[in-house]
């Protein structure tokens, strides 16, 4: 049942990440292309800890894809804030 749900989540990741490639294409917004690139890591650690049957995510390597890919959507969203700042003014 767990296999199911991390596959579910992983197909939720990839679907979320194909739709900021393409507001990314229509936009070429950074942003949308940090968010696509988050997203397809979070399905990576999903696919990751079936395959390698991690017991515990939190305790194994496969806990780095899922902190990158929240690394960088903070990196985004905070560059995004200081770049329309330096527009407002």
């Amino acid at each position: 049942m767990a296999e199911f749900l991390n596959g579910m989540i992983a197909a939720g990741c990839l679907i979320a990440a194909l739709f900021f490639c393409r507001f990314w294409r229509q936009t070429k917004d950074s942003l949308f292309a940090i968010f696509s690139v988050s997203f397809v890591l979070f399905a990576l650690s999903q696919i990751v800890s079936v395959v390698y049957d991690a017991p515990r995510e939190d305790k194994t390597w496969v806990y780095l894809l899922r902190l990158a890919g929240f690394a960088l959507l903070m990196v985004a969203i905070v560059g995004k804030n200081r770049a329309s700042g330096r527009e407002v003014k």
